[in-house]
This record gives C-alpha cells, structure tokens and sequence, in this order.
C-alpha cells in the first residue's frame, strides 16, 4: 500500500525468568542500630570500589576485578568482597547503556533540528515530519540550540570511547536535592537520612548448593535472619561463626511456600535489606530465578481468541474477538492515575492489570494482545517542541513498566502476552469499526475500536471488516464493493418477508412492511393497471 509503511508481525513475549518478593523486617532500636552501621561500612566500601572501576574504564579485565576483590576482602569477608565487586560491575554497565541512550537522544534532536532549519520558515509539517519554525527569531535560536547539542554529542562520544562514566551512588536526583531542601520540603536532617539509607549496602547474591541458598544473608525456613558481619564489627556477632541474628521471624505472605521450596533444596536465593527513612522501616526483598515458562506457539494461543488492549495515558481499553476477529459482548476500560509519585503510579498500574487479567480469565481466552510501543524517537523535545502536553504525556507513559508488569502478571494467570505492531491501530479501528458499533445504548470511542484492530492484527486477520472480492466475483463488474452496505442503506425493493410466523388476521411482526413499494413512473415499468387505447379513425377536419 503506497504512503504505508509494513506492519510487524505479531509475536509471542517470552514470559518472565525471575521472582522478587518483598516484607518488611520487625527491628528493635538495638538491631536497627546494628544494622544502619553494617550498612555504612559495607556501603562506603562499594563507593571506594566504583570510584576504583571508573578509573578503570575500558582497561577493566579479570585480573583487576580480583584486585579489587582481594582488596576488599580484608575489610569485609570474600563473600561481601564479591558481592560489592558484582554490584559494581552491573552499576558501570547499567551507566554505559544510559550514556548510549543519550548518544541516541542527542542524535535524534539534531537530525530533527538540522531538518527544520533545512526548510522555509514558515513551512507547514505533516504527520511523519514537522515542518519549518514560525519565524526568523525562533530559526535564530535553533540554530544556537544546534550549535550546543553537538558539542554535547561529541563529548559524549568522547566519554564513551574512552570508557568514562558518571555514577552518583545514592541517585544524581538526591544529590541535587540537597541545594534546593526548600523546594523539596525537606530539612537537613530528612535529606541526610535519605541519603544514608540510599548509600547503604546489603544485598548478597545468593548460591546453590551452600545452607539455605545464602552465606551470607541467610532465612532459615522458620524465618529466622542472620548476617555475616564484615570483620571490623565481628564484635558485634550475638551467634557463632560471626553472624547477627534478629529476634523476630520474617514471614512472606506472598509465593511463601515456593520460596520455602526453594531454599529447603539449597538452591540460590539473593536477599537485599533496605532501610525506609520516611517511614523509619526495614525491608527485606527475595529474589531468585527460574526456567521460563514454556511459551505457547501464536495459533495455539489464539484458538479461543484474545482479547485486544489498546493503552492509554488514563486507562486500558479492551475487547473480547473470538477467533474469527469479530467482537463479543461490550467493551471494558480499566482506569488508572498516572500522577502523583512513582510508587503511586506503580499501585495504580497493578491494580488496572489485576482487573484486566481477571476479566480475560472469566472470558475464556489464553491470550492477550497489546501494542509494542516505544517512544524513545518521539521524545525529544526538538520534534515536539511547542505540544508540551503531548511531549509531558509520553513521557511519563510507562510503556515499559507496563508491559513487564503484564507479562509477569500474566504468567501467573497462565495467559500469553502478544505483542502487535502499533501502526495505524487508532486511524483504521476508528474507520472501520468505530461507527458500525456505536448503539444509542453505547458509546464506542475511537480507543475501544483500536482494541480491536489490535487483537486482529493479533489474530492474523485485516483489520477492515471486508475485503474485496475479486472482481470476477462482484456483480457490479468490478465495481466498488468493497465493505459492508453502510448503516442507514435502504434494503430490497420487495415485500420484506415476516420475521416470525403469526396467525390469520393478527398484527404484523415488528420490521415488516405493510405496504408494497411504489409504482414505477418509467414507461418501461408502467404500472399493468393501465390500459392503452388507440382510436381506429383519425379525426380531420
């Protein structure tokens, strides 16, 4: 199709490899005590090491990592030293990928903004590119703003092939908070402990085959948790072998007997215990993985239908298709608030998938189709400048949030996540689905159609209702029937037939015409009432 550019095809997610579970930590004083001192210790030792790997940069290699890790291990143990080399690892990498997603925003922005003063000023924009700037004074300043993200490109570049990094453990945006306590409605001491507590260290990987899958954070399966104290505060142990254990039990409300499998085999586990400042809490969060459900194949997923979600910036809009791709009972919309702080959003997310997977299974499906979106190339401010409520709103979507909160999700529910290509899902379900289903008893709006033509695609069907026959087919001699004969279409000329059986004499059903069509005023088809009379004699005078 010309001016269209090719649809994806549809493809089954890979459903989730690990768990994560969290409760919280009942503490006395004294354990707290202990517990925000181990921290420290072992959180000023993962600093000292970032900084060393920093350094380091691209000349890392095996021998400087167990450097590094003999380094530590006098002032810890080799199980801490390991756990904190690993961390850091996985923290400088996690630094190399933002820096390149921000090489690729800042390309991004210059290819958009070398575009725009290409063109005329003035220049209207389409749909796939934006036009030229309004006036000279704007096309004077984009030029400077060029100027500018090229130089921060380069440097960019620069630190990438050289290997740096800029890592702030504790979060660059705590940091910054610190110079503006009064924006933020923070005192001195409220931002120090938020601080501590997001600098602390204690979080220990786990391993299979050692006592209840941990040596280092261990959870007995009564719920009993002890640590290894790091050697300089050994003497704070109040259990053999150098550990401290707390008072109280630790329970997980949530996937409790899978965890209490899993470490009864001795099998790895990886603990993390972090402090809420706020709150004055502890909380500890078990992690560990395991082999990926077995992912169903597309056609076996799809035998009893799906249900087609189409996401939006406040609710979810979906519909039940059967196999054939025709839509059964109404649609349903599951609302959720994306403002507020991002633990708030993260609740209303969950609660709006809850609903959602909750009515699939009482519909019967196995599958679920969503849109695979991705708005890195439109956030950028330079293709969007003057819409700042569009360029606000796909930037706190949480397309990626999301869709793993979904695929988690789902596998519990035993559903199947398929992911479609988002083109022309609005502009085509509006067009052909939208009108067709609008009822005085029911408002289809343009989202609930796009559900639609997202579980088609899903489906393996055309989105439009019919396709054309071919034109040897078509009474018309290859005209133009192409869909289905519109809504307010007259039907055939004829007595319409009834459409139930009634007695003798009795009323006529609803929808039958009581009167035969008109006569026609052709001379073709006069009316076999009139009668033709030609005079024999023709009359002169």
């Amino acid at each position: 199709m010309a001016g269209f550019r090719a649809v994806a095809v549809p493809f089954v997610v890979p459903g989730p490899s690990g768990v994560a579970v969290r409760t919280r930590l009942r503490v006395s004083a004294v354990e707290m005590g202990v517990l925000c001192e181990v921290g420290g210790l072992l959180g000023s030792l993962a600093s000292g090491d970032l900084a060393v790997r920093c350094r380091d940069g691209l000349a890392h290699d095996a021998e400087c990592w167990a450097v590094r890790k003999r380094a530590l291990t006098g002032r810890s143990s080799s199980r801490w030293a390991g756990a904190i080399t690993k961390a850091t690892h996985d923290q400088w990498a996690l630094a190399r990928r933002g820096m390149a997603a921000y090489i690729r925003g800042l390309e991004a922005g210059i290819a958009v903004v070398r575009h725009r003063l290409s063109l005329p000023v003035g220049e209207r924009g389409t749909k796939r590119a934006p036009g030229g700037y309004r006036s000279r004074r704007e096309w004077h300043a984009k030029s400077r703003r060029l100027t500018v993200l090229v130089a921060r490109r380069d440097r960019a570049v620069a630190d990438w092939r050289s290997g740096r990094v800029r890592v702030v453990r504790g979060g660059k945006r705590l940091a910054n908070t610190r110079h503006h306590l009064r924006e933020a409605r923070l005192s001195e001491v409220q931002w120090r402990g938020r601080w501590e507590a997001a600098r602390m260290f204690l979080s220990a990987d786990g391993e299979t085959g050692k006592r209840y899958g941990n040596e280092t954070i261990r959870i007995t399966p009564d719920g009993h948790l002890s640590v290894k104290l790091p050697a300089p505060l050994a003497h704070l142990a109040n259990a053999p072998h150098g550990r401290y254990t707390l008072a109280e039990a630790v329970v997980f409300p949530y996937r409790g007997e899978e965890w209490v499998d899993r470490i009864a085999g001795n099998r790895a586990v990886a603990y993390t215990l972090h402090h809420d400042p706020d709150r004055n809490r502890w909380y500890v969060t078990a992690s560990w993985q395991r082999k990926p459900a077995p992912t169903l194949p597309l056609d076996a997923a799809l035998t009893a239908g799906c249900i087609g979600v189409d996401m939006n910036d406040d609710h979810l809009a979906a519909w039940h298709l059967d196999p054939h791709g025709n839509p059964v009972g109404e649609p349903h919309r599951f609302f959720y608030d994306l403002t507020g702080s991002a633990s708030h959003r993260d609740a209303q997310i969950r609660h709006a998938l809850t609903r959602l997977l909750h009515w699939a299974r009482g519909c019967g499906v196995r599958a679920i189709a969503v849109e695979d979106l991705d708005f890195s190339t439109e956030k950028t401010r330079e293709k969007h400048g003057r819409r700042k409520r569009f360029r606000r709103l796909i930037s706190r979507f949480p397309t990626g949030r999301l869709r793993a909160r979904l695929v988690s999700m789902a596998a519990e529910h035993g559903l199947t996540v398929i992911a479609v290509d988002p083109a022309y899902t609005s502009r085509w379900g509006a067009q052909h689905w939208q009108k067709p289903l609008t009822t005085p008893r029911r408002k289809t709006t343009r989202h609930d159609a796009a559900s639609i033509a997202v579980g088609r695609r899903a489906l393996g069907h055309p989105v439009r209702r019919r396709t054309a026959p071919p034109p040897q087919h078509q009474s018309d001699a290859a005209g133009h029937r192409t869909v289905q004969a519109r809504p307010d279409a007259r039907g055939c000329d004829g007595i319409r037939p009834p459409a139930t059986d009634r007695p003798p004499g009795g009323p006529s059903p609803n929808g039958t015409r009581k009167r035969r069509p008109s006569a026609s005023t052709t001379v073709r088809d006069a009316p076999r009432t009139h009668q033709w009379v030609q005079d024999p004699l023709m009359h002169t005078g």
